[in-house]
């Protein structure tokens, strides 16, 4: 069973990443003439794609993105004039933006007069540009130039395939690199993650093995990880697979079920009912005393750490795998491979730990012990992907309360276990409790009582991201009470309220703490314009454990609430949501081309091409067309932090 589940994960690791071509449709070339003694022209040549073409400089405003040149600022030249068209192009009437608006096809120059005098210089920037054939389009794009003019009569040409922030100096990619690999190794500390550790142990803790036989497990276990990381930039890239695979894989019922059913089998042969063996042809008649089945085994589970990660890895790589999807593949790839490497090297440091614990004495039933304890560990955390399945879809049965109870019971018969009062078959019968045993008692009971006050509606912010969201709560005494006590704000923001139209999708969603606003990006912006407010928009996700520990322990600061319930319109949009929406409401995307019907990929798509990432959580302060007031804000538990970047973005307002 554990076998074709792995297998399973596997194909569909593999159907996920394995569609769509990147539309890429110019090529630029970039040269210079010498004009004068002290005059150049800047060439800027666009080979295009046939049946595609490349906009005009000047697009009546409302329109497609023009094509537009920057320069970086340098005391070695200056800019003689407005860079120029040097090719007619076509006029015609767009049937989209309904308005003329002019292209080129074929090929098209641009060119820019610069004056200096000195001697051995460069000119470095980049152009954007966006280019559409009949069906499809291209996101807007940068391609940085470097055109370096030597002070005498040669002419360089320079090929360009890169884009902004990749160019053939490779600056900025060590940074990159070391930035990914910390963001990696903090990485093991989110709550999809964690419940990967005691499966880690506990996988390498089976069987009598060598040392260097362990190490070796071990070592292929962690390469597994870095491997899938850096690919999964590569495949992105040259697929165009779309930045949100990821999101989609992490929240889809298929891979979240066999996640579940794979926890619950582990945790079910920990308790000692079956003994999970490899399958005996995994083992090579080549070298008997090589459990090649093992290192096998050892690559899909590290296939399965990285795929069971992505719900909290996701947002953390999310900007890497949007960069990848526009056809930039060095940066991506670096980035990757750092988060990977430093990711992996603590599960290469946990697969490594059993190799120690089996040549420990095993008297006393001890280790068994341990693996009844992370038994009850894996059945906790395989609640979370059930609870992702229950969000994502609209479903409502595993809600806060019944989740919560479930928790409590198993953190109760933990404790008795280790009291000895329960009994699993390969138990060795407990004649006291150690010092190490007792404390554990003290914290699991501990934990247990902690946990029951969020049946009565406690925010219990220390866990909050791995719990349903407290709107799923059937019975809560404290939001009831604080309604009671905030009814004079709620009846003022409600008749407020009554200026702009009834939320849409307010039958699925809701905001916290009694925060009103919307669930649609178009309503929302148009009730902002009409109150004459500043937008806030939250781009979230139902299976977002980021999210939900950004609201349990930032928006419940009464500093934050205020601003948020007094000074803006939210807009709250979910990225991982599956409601199919009618055929009319439908959108083809500027981005990848294809058709978003769902209400989570029009989301997705409003935040890529808003802000050109699709992590969540995403908080941004616009006007009332969409345009951002202040930078974005991604996870930041920083309350101080959060509240001055919300008093800008009033302010800047």
């Amino acid at each position: 069973m554990i076998k074709k589940s792995i297998a399973v994960i596997s194909f569909l690791f593999l159907v996920t990443i394995s569609f769509s071509q990147i539309y890429d449709p110019v090529e630029w070339s970039f040269s210079y003439e010498k004009v004068n003694d002290k005059n150049y022209d800047l060439i800027f040549t666009a080979t295009i794609e046939e049946k595609s073409h490349l906009y005009s400089m000047h697009l009546p405003e409302g329109g497609p993105i023009p094509t537009s040149f920057t320069f970086e600022e340098s005391g070695d030249y200056e800019l003689v004039g407005e860079t120029r068209e040097m090719d007619e192009g076509e006029v015609v009437f767009d049937q989209a933006f309904e308005m003329e608006i002019k292209y080129f096809s074929g090929k098209a120059e641009f060119r820019q007069t610069i004056s200096s005098s000195v001697d051995n210089f460069s000119v470095k920037g980049y152009v954007t540009f966006m280019a559409c054939d009949d069906e499809r389009c291209s996101p807007p794009q940068d391609r940085e130039f470097n055109i370096s003019i030597p002070g005498d009569d040669r002419v360089e040409d320079i090929s360009s395939t890169g884009s902004r922030g990749f160019d053939a100096s490779n600056r900025g990619l060590i940074g990159l690199f070391l930035v990914s690999f910390l963001l990696g190794m903090a990485a093991i500390l989110t709550p999809c993650v964690f419940p990967m550790i005691p499966m880690t142990v506990a996988f390498f803790s089976q069987g009598t093995e060598t040392r260097g036989k362990s190490f070796i497990k071990a070592l292929i276990f962690a390469l597994s990880i870095v491997l899938i990381y850096s690919s999964v930039g590569i495949i992105v890239s040259l697929t165009s697979a779309g930045a949100g695979f990821a999101n989609a894989l992490s929240t889809h019922w298929i891979p979240n079920i066999l996640f579940f059913i794979l926890f619950v089998v582990f945790a079910a042969s920990f308790f000692g009912a079956y003994e999970i063996i490899l399958p005996n042809k995994w083992v090579s008649s080549a070298d008997a005393k090589v459990d090649k089945g093992g290192m096998i085994a050892s690559f899909f589970l590290g296939l399965t750490t990285v795929l069971v990660s992505f719900a909290c890895t996701g947002p953390i790589v999310g900007a890497l795998l949007v960069e990848a999807a526009s056809g930039h593949v060095l940066r991506p790839t670096v980035g990757m491979f750092g988060f990977g490497l430093g990711f992996a090297i603590p599960f290469f440091l946990f697969a490594l730990f059993p190799a120690v614990m089996s040549k420990l004495p095993k008297s006393g039933g001890w280790l068994n012990s341990v693996k009844v304890v992370l038994g009850f560990l894996m059945l906790a955390f395989s609640m979370k992907f059930l609870t992702t399945i229950d969000e994502v879809y609209g479903l409502n049965i595993l809600t806060r309360d019944i989740y919560l109870a479930i928790w409590i019971v198993l953190f109760i018969l933990l404790g008795l276990y280790l009291m000895g009062k329960i009994k699993f078959a390969h138990d060795s019968d407990l004649q006291h409790i150690g010092i190490i045993r007792f404390i554990l008692i003290i914290a699991v009971f501990s934990f247990a009582v902690y946990l029951i006050p969020g049946l009565f509606g406690a925010p219990l912010k220390g866990i909050s991201g791995l719990l349903p969201s407290k709107s799923s709560a059937r019975f809560d005494l404290i939001e009831n009470k604080s309604s009671l006590v905030m009814a004079p704000v709620a009846e003022y923001r409600a008749v407020e309220n009554n200026a702009c139209s009834e939320p849409k999708y307010a039958d699925k969603f809701e905001l916290p703490y009694g925060l009103t606003g919307y669930f649609d990006l178009e309503q929302g912006l148009a009730c902002a314009k009409e109150r004459n407010i500043p937008v806030f928009i939250d781009f979230k996700g139902h299976a977002c454990s980021n999210c939900k520990e950004m609201e349990s322990k930032v928006w419940s600061d009464p500093e934050v609430l205020k601003r948020l319930r007094n000074n803006f319109v939210i807009i709250a949009l979910y990225c991982d949501d599956r409601t199919r929406l009618p055929e009319d409401e439908w959108i083809t995307s500027d981005i990848d081309g294809k058709v978003k019907k769902t209400l989570g990929q029009i989301n997705t798509d409003h935040e890529i091409s808003m802000f050109g990432t699709n992590t969540q959580p995403l908080y941004a302060i616009t006007d009332h067309e969409g345009n951002p007031l202040v930078e974005p804000m991604a996870f930041n538990l920083n309350i101080k932090d959060y509240i001055d970047w919300l008093d800008e973005g009033l302010a800047n307002f």
